[in-house]
Protein backbone atom coordinates (compact mmCIF):
# COMPACT_ATOMS: atom_id res chain seq x y z
CA UNK A 1 0.00 0.00 0.00
CA UNK A 2 1.30 3.70 -0.64
CA UNK A 3 0.47 6.72 0.82
CA UNK A 4 0.09 10.37 -0.40
CA UNK A 5 -0.27 13.71 0.79
CA UNK A 6 -3.46 15.79 1.54
CA UNK A 7 -1.50 18.46 -0.96
CA UNK A 8 -0.39 16.64 -3.67
CA UNK A 9 3.08 17.53 -4.15
CA UNK A 10 5.26 15.19 -1.67
CA UNK A 11 6.29 11.78 -2.37
CA UNK A 12 4.31 9.05 -2.71
CA UNK A 13 5.73 6.14 0.02
CA UNK A 14 5.27 3.47 1.82
CA UNK A 15 4.44 2.55 5.17
CA UNK A 16 7.22 2.67 6.90
CA UNK A 17 8.93 6.30 5.25
CA UNK A 18 5.04 7.66 6.66
CA UNK A 19 5.29 5.59 10.21
CA UNK A 20 9.30 7.65 10.69
CA UNK A 21 7.60 11.28 8.65
CA UNK A 22 4.32 12.52 10.08
CA UNK A 23 4.09 15.67 8.12
CA UNK A 24 4.49 15.45 4.36
CA UNK A 25 7.30 18.22 2.71
CA UNK A 26 4.77 19.96 1.08
CA UNK A 27 3.16 20.42 4.55
CA UNK A 28 -0.11 17.86 4.10
CA UNK A 29 -1.02 14.77 5.68
CA UNK A 30 -0.23 11.24 4.22
CA UNK A 31 -3.48 9.05 4.05
CA UNK A 32 -3.63 5.66 2.14
CA UNK A 33 -3.94 6.12 -1.77
CA UNK A 34 -6.51 3.48 -1.46
CA UNK A 35 -8.51 1.92 1.08
CA UNK A 36 -9.39 -2.12 1.70
CA UNK A 37 -12.92 -2.90 1.39
CA UNK A 38 -14.59 -5.74 3.01
CA UNK A 39 -18.11 -7.07 2.39
CA UNK A 40 -20.97 -7.59 4.70
CA UNK A 41 -19.84 -10.97 5.02
CA UNK A 42 -16.39 -10.91 5.78
CA UNK A 43 -17.27 -8.51 8.31
CA UNK A 44 -19.64 -10.78 9.96
CA UNK A 45 -17.00 -13.65 9.96
CA UNK A 46 -15.22 -11.28 12.57
CA UNK A 47 -17.46 -11.80 15.26
CA UNK A 48 -15.71 -14.23 16.94
CA UNK A 49 -12.59 -12.40 17.09
CA UNK A 50 -10.91 -10.88 20.17
CA UNK A 51 -9.52 -7.64 20.01
CA UNK A 52 -6.05 -8.01 18.68
CA UNK A 53 -7.13 -11.09 15.95
CA UNK A 54 -9.75 -8.44 14.59
CA UNK A 55 -7.03 -5.72 14.87
CA UNK A 56 -4.75 -8.03 12.97
CA UNK A 57 -7.24 -8.20 10.19
CA UNK A 58 -7.84 -4.52 10.40
CA UNK A 59 -3.95 -3.48 10.06
CA UNK A 60 -2.40 -5.65 7.86
CA UNK A 61 -3.22 -4.29 4.88
CA UNK A 62 -1.72 -0.85 5.72
CA UNK A 63 1.53 -2.52 6.66
CA UNK A 64 2.00 -5.23 4.79
CA UNK A 65 5.17 -4.82 3.38
CA UNK A 66 6.82 -3.70 6.47
CA UNK A 67 6.38 -6.49 8.96
CA UNK A 68 6.24 -9.55 8.82
CA UNK A 69 2.66 -11.43 9.27
CA UNK A 70 3.63 -13.45 12.25
CA UNK A 71 5.51 -10.60 13.97
CA UNK A 72 2.44 -8.38 13.55
CA UNK A 73 0.15 -10.68 15.33
CA UNK A 74 2.94 -11.14 17.86
CA UNK A 75 2.92 -7.35 18.50
CA UNK A 76 -0.61 -7.14 18.71
CA UNK A 77 -0.70 -9.57 20.82
CA UNK A 78 1.81 -7.32 23.10
CA UNK A 79 0.29 -4.48 22.41
CA UNK A 80 -3.21 -5.06 24.11
CA UNK A 81 -1.98 -7.94 26.46
CA UNK A 82 -1.28 -5.07 29.03
CA UNK A 83 -4.75 -3.52 29.26
CA UNK A 84 -6.81 -3.77 32.39
CA UNK A 85 -9.59 -5.28 30.74
CA UNK A 86 -9.88 -8.72 29.28
CA UNK A 87 -12.21 -7.43 26.49
CA UNK A 88 -9.93 -4.79 25.83
CA UNK A 89 -12.94 -2.40 24.74
CA UNK A 90 -16.00 -3.31 26.95
CA UNK A 91 -19.14 -1.62 25.94
CA UNK A 92 -21.53 -0.19 29.16
CA UNK A 93 -25.16 0.45 28.34
CA UNK A 94 -26.12 3.58 29.49
CA UNK A 95 -29.83 3.91 28.13
CA UNK A 96 -31.73 2.13 25.97
CA UNK A 97 -30.05 1.41 22.90
CA UNK A 98 -27.19 3.87 23.88
CA UNK A 99 -23.91 2.64 25.14
CA UNK A 100 -20.33 4.05 26.15
CA UNK A 101 -17.29 2.25 24.30
CA UNK A 102 -14.64 2.20 27.59
CA UNK A 103 -11.49 3.06 26.12
CA UNK A 104 -9.43 4.02 29.46
CA UNK A 105 -8.02 0.46 30.01
CA UNK A 106 -4.87 1.11 29.16
CA UNK A 107 -1.92 1.68 31.23
CA UNK A 108 -2.72 5.60 30.98
CA UNK A 109 -6.42 5.76 31.02
CA UNK A 110 -7.01 7.00 27.88
CA UNK A 111 -7.84 6.04 24.33
CA UNK A 112 -4.87 7.66 22.99
CA UNK A 113 -3.13 4.14 24.49
CA UNK A 114 -4.86 2.56 21.75
CA UNK A 115 -2.58 3.95 18.61
CA UNK A 116 0.93 4.31 21.11
CA UNK A 117 1.38 1.47 22.61
CA UNK A 118 1.13 0.24 19.26
CA UNK A 119 3.02 2.84 17.67
CA UNK A 120 5.99 2.32 19.91
CA UNK A 121 6.48 -0.64 19.13
CA UNK A 122 6.60 0.11 15.38
CA UNK A 123 8.93 2.67 15.39
CA UNK A 124 11.53 0.51 17.30
CA UNK A 125 10.97 -2.10 15.04
CA UNK A 126 11.28 0.13 11.99
CA UNK A 127 14.51 1.82 13.67
CA UNK A 128 16.47 -1.49 14.93
CA UNK A 129 15.52 -2.19 10.74
CA UNK A 130 17.36 0.77 9.82
CA UNK A 131 20.19 0.95 12.47
CA UNK A 132 19.18 4.08 13.10
CA UNK A 133 17.99 6.94 16.53
CA UNK A 134 15.23 9.21 16.52
CA UNK A 135 14.20 12.15 17.99
CA UNK A 136 10.27 12.07 18.98
CA UNK A 137 8.91 15.43 20.12
CA UNK A 138 5.00 15.75 20.69
CA UNK A 139 2.77 18.37 21.85
CA UNK A 140 0.08 17.43 24.12
CA UNK A 141 -3.33 18.83 25.60
CA UNK A 142 -3.07 16.09 28.12
CA UNK A 143 -3.43 12.40 27.05
CA UNK A 144 -1.06 11.86 23.78
CA UNK A 145 2.14 12.59 26.32
CA UNK A 146 1.55 10.37 28.83
CA UNK A 147 0.48 7.51 26.60
CA UNK A 148 3.22 8.14 23.96
CA UNK A 149 6.06 8.24 26.76
CA UNK A 150 4.71 4.71 28.11
CA UNK A 151 4.40 3.90 24.61
CA UNK A 152 7.94 4.94 23.96
CA UNK A 153 9.59 4.81 27.05
CA UNK A 154 10.95 0.76 26.51
CA UNK A 155 12.35 1.66 23.03
CA UNK A 156 16.34 1.85 22.53
CA UNK A 157 16.51 4.20 19.92
CA UNK A 158 14.27 6.73 20.32
CA UNK A 159 14.63 10.39 22.95
CA UNK A 160 11.18 11.33 23.25
CA UNK A 161 10.48 15.54 24.06
CA UNK A 162 6.39 15.83 25.22
CA UNK A 163 5.64 19.54 25.19
CA UNK A 164 2.49 20.43 27.72
CA UNK A 165 0.93 23.96 28.27
CA UNK A 166 2.28 24.88 31.83
CA UNK A 167 -0.70 24.39 34.51
CA UNK A 168 -3.05 23.51 31.74
CA UNK A 169 -3.31 19.92 32.04
CA UNK A 170 -4.65 18.63 35.14
CA UNK A 171 -2.47 17.06 38.08
CA UNK A 172 -2.80 13.74 37.14
CA UNK A 173 -2.32 13.75 33.46
CA UNK A 174 0.99 16.17 34.38
CA UNK A 175 2.03 12.94 36.60
CA UNK A 176 1.57 10.42 34.17
CA UNK A 177 3.83 11.85 32.10
CA UNK A 178 6.67 13.62 34.82
CA UNK A 179 6.93 10.93 36.99
CA UNK A 180 8.05 8.11 34.39
CA UNK A 181 11.83 9.07 35.06
CA UNK A 182 13.73 7.49 31.79
CA UNK A 183 16.68 8.67 30.70
CA UNK A 184 15.15 9.15 27.19
CA UNK A 185 12.37 10.88 28.58
CA UNK A 186 12.15 14.61 28.78
CA UNK A 187 8.91 17.14 30.03
CA UNK A 188 8.44 20.02 29.18
CA UNK A 189 5.73 22.57 30.65
CA UNK A 190 5.73 25.42 27.98
CA UNK A 191 4.43 29.02 29.32
CA UNK A 192 1.48 29.43 26.53
CA UNK A 193 -1.34 26.95 25.42
CA UNK A 194 -1.82 23.81 23.53
CA UNK A 195 -1.94 25.24 20.49
CA UNK A 196 1.02 27.04 21.45
CA UNK A 197 3.31 23.98 21.66
CA UNK A 198 1.73 22.34 18.85
CA UNK A 199 2.67 24.98 16.52
CA UNK A 200 6.66 24.90 17.85
CA UNK A 201 6.29 20.81 16.83
CA UNK A 202 5.06 21.83 13.23
CA UNK A 203 7.60 24.49 12.87
CA UNK A 204 10.18 22.14 14.06
CA UNK A 205 9.69 19.29 11.90
CA UNK A 206 9.62 21.70 9.11
CA UNK A 207 12.71 22.57 9.86
CA UNK A 208 15.03 20.05 11.46
CA UNK A 209 18.18 21.36 11.06
CA UNK A 210 18.46 21.77 14.96
CA UNK A 211 19.27 18.35 14.96
CA UNK A 212 22.04 18.68 12.59
CA UNK A 213 21.26 16.04 9.94
CA UNK A 214 21.95 13.66 12.68
CA UNK A 215 18.94 12.44 13.96
CA UNK A 216 15.16 12.77 12.57
CA UNK A 217 12.30 14.21 14.27
CA UNK A 218 9.08 11.44 14.58
CA UNK A 219 5.94 12.97 15.15
CA UNK A 220 3.21 10.74 17.83
CA UNK A 221 0.41 13.18 17.76
CA UNK A 222 -2.67 12.59 15.29
CA UNK A 223 -0.87 13.82 12.35
CA UNK A 224 1.25 10.74 12.07
CA UNK A 225 -1.21 8.01 10.18
CA UNK A 226 -0.43 4.85 12.19
CA UNK A 227 -2.06 6.28 15.12
CA UNK A 228 -5.30 6.92 13.11
CA UNK A 229 -4.83 3.49 11.47
CA UNK A 230 -4.72 1.82 14.92
CA UNK A 231 -7.57 3.46 15.91
CA UNK A 232 -10.38 1.95 13.58
CA UNK A 233 -9.72 -0.97 15.46
CA UNK A 234 -12.32 -0.12 18.00
CA UNK A 235 -15.06 0.81 15.58
CA UNK A 236 -15.27 -2.58 14.12
CA UNK A 237 -14.82 -4.18 17.35
CA UNK A 238 -17.65 -2.06 19.42
CA UNK A 239 -19.94 -2.44 16.19
CA UNK A 240 -19.67 -6.38 15.90
CA UNK A 241 -20.10 -6.65 19.68
CA UNK A 242 -23.52 -4.89 18.99
CA UNK A 243 -24.83 -7.24 16.00
CA UNK A 244 -23.29 -4.99 13.02
CA UNK A 245 -22.99 -5.54 10.56
CA UNK A 246 -26.71 -6.59 10.19
CA UNK A 247 -27.35 -3.33 12.06
CA UNK A 248 -26.40 -0.35 11.38
CA UNK A 249 -24.27 1.88 14.03
CA UNK A 250 -24.00 5.34 14.81
CA UNK A 251 -21.11 7.20 17.18
CA UNK A 252 -20.39 10.15 19.15
CA UNK A 253 -17.13 11.03 19.25
CA UNK A 254 -15.75 14.10 21.32
CA UNK A 255 -12.80 15.56 19.74
CA UNK A 256 -10.77 18.23 19.53
CA UNK A 257 -8.12 17.65 16.29
CA UNK A 258 -10.43 15.26 14.79
CA UNK A 259 -8.51 12.13 14.50
CA UNK A 260 -10.27 9.97 16.72
CA UNK A 261 -13.31 10.46 14.53
CA UNK A 262 -11.29 10.36 11.06
CA UNK A 263 -10.82 6.61 12.00
CA UNK A 264 -14.88 6.15 12.82
CA UNK A 265 -14.96 7.67 8.55
CA UNK A 266 -12.71 5.49 7.78
CA UNK A 267 -14.04 2.49 9.48
CA UNK A 268 -17.15 3.21 7.42
CA UNK A 269 -15.35 3.88 4.23
CA UNK A 270 -13.69 0.52 4.15
CA UNK A 271 -17.48 -0.97 4.81
CA UNK A 272 -18.46 -0.89 8.55
CA UNK A 273 -22.33 0.26 8.35
CA UNK A 274 -22.66 3.71 10.38
CA UNK A 275 -25.38 5.68 9.84
CA UNK A 276 -23.77 8.70 12.16
CA UNK A 277 -21.14 10.08 13.13
CA UNK A 278 -21.34 13.36 15.97
CA UNK A 279 -18.75 15.44 16.42
CA UNK A 280 -18.80 16.60 19.79
CA UNK A 281 -17.03 19.58 20.91
CA UNK A 282 -16.87 21.98 23.91
CA UNK A 283 -16.64 26.06 23.80
CA UNK A 284 -13.58 25.67 21.41
CA UNK A 285 -15.87 24.83 18.84
CA UNK A 286 -14.36 25.23 15.27
CA UNK A 287 -15.31 21.97 14.30
CA UNK A 288 -18.98 22.59 15.11
CA UNK A 289 -19.04 25.74 13.52
CA UNK A 290 -17.62 24.65 9.87
CA UNK A 291 -19.88 21.93 10.29
CA UNK A 292 -23.24 23.61 10.95
CA UNK A 293 -22.65 27.02 9.95
CA UNK A 294 -19.99 26.90 7.30
CA UNK A 295 -17.93 29.23 9.48
CA UNK A 296 -13.88 28.65 9.90
CA UNK A 297 -12.52 31.05 12.06
CA UNK A 298 -10.00 30.33 14.24
CA UNK A 299 -11.62 32.09 17.44
CA UNK A 300 -9.09 32.59 21.04
CA UNK A 301 -8.80 29.39 22.97
CA UNK A 302 -11.02 28.83 25.95
CA UNK A 303 -10.30 26.80 28.84
CA UNK A 304 -12.27 24.16 30.11
CA UNK A 305 -12.93 21.52 32.31
CA UNK A 306 -12.15 18.70 29.43
CA UNK A 307 -8.74 20.08 28.38
CA UNK A 308 -8.15 17.75 26.27
CA UNK A 309 -10.10 19.32 24.02
CA UNK A 310 -8.89 23.04 24.28
CA UNK A 311 -7.99 22.87 20.82
CA UNK A 312 -8.21 25.78 18.33
CA UNK A 313 -6.64 24.18 15.05
CA UNK A 314 -8.21 20.68 14.23
CA UNK A 315 -5.04 19.50 12.38
CA UNK A 316 -6.89 16.10 11.25
CA UNK A 317 -9.43 17.68 9.50
CA UNK A 318 -7.44 18.25 6.41
CA UNK A 319 -7.60 14.54 6.27
CA UNK A 320 -11.59 14.66 5.76
CA UNK A 321 -11.40 17.70 3.26
CA UNK A 322 -8.63 15.76 1.32
CA UNK A 323 -11.94 13.66 0.73
CA UNK A 324 -14.52 15.78 0.21
CA UNK A 325 -12.53 17.49 -2.05
CA UNK A 326 -11.84 14.60 -4.46
CA UNK A 327 -8.18 14.16 -3.28
CA UNK A 328 -7.99 17.19 -5.10
CA UNK A 329 -4.36 18.35 -3.35
CA UNK A 330 -4.03 22.09 -4.87
CA UNK A 331 -7.55 22.77 -3.40
CA UNK A 332 -6.70 21.24 -0.53
CA UNK A 333 -2.95 23.12 -0.36
CA UNK A 334 -5.50 26.83 -1.36
CA UNK A 335 -7.80 25.92 1.21
CA UNK A 336 -5.70 25.04 3.87
CA UNK A 337 -4.02 28.20 3.43
CA UNK A 338 -6.85 30.00 3.38
CA UNK A 339 -7.82 28.57 7.25
CA UNK A 340 -4.26 29.35 8.20
CA UNK A 341 -5.23 33.38 7.38
CA UNK A 342 -7.81 33.10 10.25
CA UNK A 343 -10.92 32.26 7.98
CA UNK A 344 -12.32 30.28 5.32
CA UNK A 345 -15.29 28.98 3.80
CA UNK A 346 -16.06 25.61 2.21
CA UNK A 347 -17.64 24.69 -1.24
CA UNK A 348 -21.08 24.26 -0.22
CA UNK A 349 -21.70 21.20 -2.17
CA UNK A 350 -18.77 19.51 -0.45
CA UNK A 351 -19.44 20.51 3.10
CA UNK A 352 -23.13 18.52 1.41
CA UNK A 353 -21.40 15.50 1.39
CA UNK A 354 -19.97 15.51 5.06
CA UNK A 355 -23.69 16.28 6.55
CA UNK A 356 -25.01 12.93 5.02
CA UNK A 357 -23.36 10.96 7.61
CA UNK A 358 -21.50 14.11 10.22
CA UNK A 359 -23.58 15.83 13.02
CA UNK A 360 -22.08 18.33 15.71
CA UNK A 361 -22.79 19.52 18.76
CA UNK A 362 -20.95 22.35 21.21
CA UNK A 363 -21.37 21.60 24.54
CA UNK A 364 -20.07 23.93 27.08
CA UNK A 365 -18.63 23.58 30.85
CA UNK A 366 -22.24 23.56 32.62
CA UNK A 367 -23.65 21.57 30.16
CA UNK A 368 -21.01 18.74 30.25
CA UNK A 369 -21.39 19.11 34.59
CA UNK A 370 -25.18 18.16 34.04
CA UNK A 371 -24.69 15.48 32.09
CA UNK A 372 -22.33 13.69 34.51
CA UNK A 373 -24.89 13.92 36.98
CA UNK A 374 -27.74 13.11 34.74
CA UNK A 375 -26.24 9.92 33.56
CA UNK A 376 -25.46 9.43 37.24
CA UNK A 377 -28.62 9.29 39.09
CA UNK A 378 -29.88 7.71 36.53
CA UNK A 379 -27.00 4.38 36.10
CA UNK A 380 -24.72 5.13 38.81
CA UNK A 381 -21.99 5.39 36.15
CA UNK A 382 -19.46 7.97 36.26
CA UNK A 383 -17.94 9.82 33.04
CA UNK A 384 -15.20 12.02 32.88
CA UNK A 385 -16.25 15.39 31.13
CA UNK A 386 -14.65 14.32 27.47
CA UNK A 387 -17.16 11.25 27.79
CA UNK A 388 -19.95 13.20 29.00
CA UNK A 389 -19.60 15.83 25.88
CA UNK A 390 -19.75 12.67 23.31
CA UNK A 391 -23.27 11.86 25.66
CA UNK A 392 -24.61 15.01 25.63
CA UNK A 393 -23.89 15.71 21.62
CA UNK A 394 -25.49 12.25 21.15
CA UNK A 395 -28.50 12.76 22.74
CA UNK A 396 -28.53 16.49 21.26
CA UNK A 397 -28.26 14.91 17.46
CA UNK A 398 -29.84 11.28 17.41
CA UNK A 399 -31.17 10.73 14.00
CA UNK A 400 -33.23 7.29 14.76
CA UNK A 401 -33.36 5.67 17.88
CA UNK A 402 -33.08 2.42 16.75
CA UNK A 403 -29.98 2.51 15.38
CA UNK A 404 -27.40 1.74 18.74
CA UNK A 405 -25.90 4.70 20.06
CA UNK A 406 -22.39 4.63 21.04
CA UNK A 407 -20.36 7.68 22.77
CA UNK A 408 -16.32 6.61 22.80
CA UNK A 409 -15.46 6.49 26.69
CA UNK A 410 -12.03 8.59 26.34
CA UNK A 411 -10.92 8.59 29.30
CA UNK A 412 -11.44 7.42 32.69
CA UNK A 413 -13.11 10.14 34.98
CA UNK A 414 -10.40 9.65 37.63
CA UNK A 415 -7.91 11.70 35.33
CA UNK A 416 -10.55 14.82 35.53
CA UNK A 417 -11.69 15.02 39.37
CA UNK A 418 -12.58 19.08 38.80
CA UNK A 419 -15.01 18.21 36.78
CA UNK A 420 -16.33 15.48 38.33
CA UNK A 421 -16.63 17.35 41.77
CA UNK A 422 -18.15 20.42 39.87
CA UNK A 423 -21.08 18.14 39.13
CA UNK A 424 -21.56 17.61 43.05
CA UNK A 425 -19.79 13.52 42.40
CA UNK A 426 -16.81 11.96 44.77
CA UNK A 427 -13.94 11.59 42.10
CA UNK A 428 -13.40 7.93 42.29
CA UNK A 429 -9.93 6.38 43.63
CA UNK A 430 -7.06 5.99 41.31
CA UNK A 431 -6.57 2.57 39.86
CA UNK A 432 -4.03 0.01 41.48
CA UNK A 433 -1.24 0.20 39.30
CA UNK A 434 -1.44 4.60 40.03
CA UNK A 435 -2.70 4.00 43.64
CA UNK A 436 0.83 5.95 44.53
CA UNK A 437 1.45 8.56 41.59
CA UNK A 438 0.29 11.55 43.27
CA UNK A 439 3.13 11.00 46.13
CA UNK A 440 5.56 9.76 43.03
CA UNK A 441 8.90 11.91 42.18
CA UNK A 442 8.76 14.04 39.02
CA UNK A 443 10.75 15.97 37.12
CA UNK A 444 9.92 18.35 34.29
CA UNK A 445 11.55 21.64 32.82
CA UNK A 446 9.31 24.76 32.41
CA UNK A 447 10.44 26.78 29.69
CA UNK A 448 9.62 29.85 27.74
CA UNK A 449 7.09 29.95 24.80
CA UNK A 450 10.01 30.27 22.40
CA UNK A 451 10.97 27.74 19.25
CA UNK A 452 14.86 28.59 20.39
CA UNK A 453 14.96 27.92 23.39
CA UNK A 454 13.12 24.27 23.03
CA UNK A 455 15.40 23.65 20.18
CA UNK A 456 18.41 24.36 22.69
CA UNK A 457 17.45 22.51 25.28
CA UNK A 458 16.94 19.24 22.67
CA UNK A 459 19.78 19.80 21.38
CA UNK A 460 22.07 19.90 24.38
CA UNK A 461 20.14 16.64 25.74
CA UNK A 462 20.50 14.37 22.64
CA UNK A 463 24.24 15.31 21.46
CA UNK A 464 25.39 16.07 25.30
Amino acid sequence: MKYISTRGQAPVLGFEEVLLTGLATDGGLYVPETLPHYSLEEIRSWRELPYDELAYKIIQPFVAEFIDGDELRAMLKDTYAGFAHKAVVPVQQIDHNEYVMELFHGPTLAFKDFALQLLGRLLDHALQKRGEKAVIMGATSGDTGSAAIEGCRRCNNIDIFILHPHQRVSEVQRRQMTTVLGDNIFNLAVEGNFDDCQRMVKESFSDQSFLRGERRLVAVNSINWARIMAQIVYYFYAALNLGAPDRKMAFSVPTGNFGDIFAGYLAMQMGLPIDQLVIATNKNDVLHRVMSQNQYEALPLEHTLSPSMDIVVSSNFERLLFDLYDRDGAAIAQLMKDMASGQATLDVAKLDKARIVFDSACVDDDETCATIRQVHAETGYLLDPHTAIGVHAARATRRDMRVPMITLGTAHPVKFAEAVQKSGLESPALPHHLADLLSRAERYDVLPNDRNTVHAYMVERVFG
